[in-house]
C-alpha cells in the first residue's frame, strides 16, 4: 500500500498531533501541517506514533540528521535508554569468524566521538541488539590500536575506561573485554597471544569502535573489499525501529534493513 500524505485521510490528525507535541517549542498549526505533508520522515514518524506503522526505514534520500531529528521529536527515546546510537549487521563470507560470519558493529553511523560512558552504553546496546537479532551469545570487543596496554595514548585510555564501565554495568553473564586490536578480537591465535585468558579475545562477534571515523571507515572497508553484506545503520535507543540507510544504498540494502 502506497500512502500519499497529500491525500491520506489521517494527515489532518497527524498534523494536529504534531502541533500538540511541538507547540511548546513555538511551532504553529500551519507549520506543523506543512512539515507533515512535505517531509516524509515527519509523516512516517507520526504513522508510527499513531500505531499505523511498526517502524521507519529512511536514508536513501534523507541525511542522518533529517532521519533522526523527527524520530527523536515524535517517537522519542526508548524508556531507560541513555543514548541513541547506530550499528550495522555485517555478514562476511568467512563463516569461521563471528557468529557463523555475522557481526554487529557500532557505532558506525551516529556518535562522532563518544566519551567513556557513552562508549560503554553503545557496547551494552549493541550486545542486546546482537542477541535479539542473531539469537546467539554476544562477545563484545572494545576496539583500539592497543591490546591490553600494548600502546599508551589518551585515545587508548578512553577505551580502557569505557571497558571498565561496561563491565561494571553489564548484566550477569554478558561478555565484554578489551581494549583489543581488531586481529586480537576476531582471530583466535592472535587473541590467545595478545590477550591470554580473555573470554572474548579471538571470538568477538560484537565490535565496538572508539569513534565514528574508525567505525564508518571500518564497516565500509569490510563491505567493499571483503564483499561483506552490510545492513544499516540500524538505530538503537529509540522507542520504535528507525533505520537509517546510506544514500549510497542499493535496493537490496533497503530490502535487508526492512527485513531486520
Amino acid at each position: 500500500t502506497i500512502i500519499d500524505p497529500l491525500t491520506c485521510e489521517k494527515t489532518k490528525k497527524y498534523a494536529e498531533d504534531f502541533y500538540e507535541l511541538r507547540k511548546a517549542k513555538g511551532m504553529t498549526e500551519k507549520q506543523a501541517y506543512a512539515m507533515v505533508i512535505s517531509d516524509h520522515m515527519y509523516f512516517a514518524c507520526m504513522m508510527v506514533r499513531n500505531h499505523d506503522a511498526d517502524g521507519v526505514v529512511s536514508g536513501a534520500c534523507h541525511s542522518s540528521a533529517n532521519t533522526l531529528r523527527p524520530s527523536l521529536q515524535i517517537i522519542k527515546t526508548k524508556p531507560g535508554s541513555k543514548l541513541v546510537s547506530a550499528f550495522f549487521v555485517i555478514c562476511v563470507p568467512d563463516k569461521d569468524m563471528g557468529a557463523n560470519g555475522v557481526f554487529v558493529m557500532g557505532d558506525c553511523g551516529l556518535n562522532q566521538n563518544p566519551n567513556p560512558e557513552q562508549l560503554a552504553d553503545i557496547a551494552a546496546s549493541s550486545a542486546e541488539s546482537f542477541e535479539y537479532l542473531v539469537g546467539e551469545k554476544a562477545r563484545v570487543a572494545m576496539l583500539s590500536h592497543s591490546s591490553y596496554g600494548s600502546a599508551a595514548h589518551k585515545d587508548v585510555d578512553k577505551v580502557v575506561e569505557a571497558t571498565k564501565i561496561a563491565k561494571e554495568n553489564a548484566p550477569e553473564g554478558l561478555l565484554i573485554d578489551g581494549e583489543f586490536q581488531l586481529d586480537a578480537a576476531i582471530v583466535p591465535s592472535v587473541g590467545a597471544s595478545k590477550a591470554p585468558g580473555s573470554p572474548v579475545a579471538g571470538k568477538a562477534n560484537v565490535l565496538i569502535f572508539p569513534d565514528l571515523d574508525a567505525g564508518n571507515i571500518g564497516y565500509k572497508l569490510v563491505q567493499r573489499l571483503a564483499k561483506a553484506e552490510a545492513y544499516g545503520p540500524l538505530t538503537q535507543g529509540i522507542a520504535a525501529p528507525v533505520n537509517d540507510l546510506s544514500r549510497g544504498c542499493s535496493a537490496k540494502d533497503i530490502e535487508g534493513v526492512i527485513a531486520i
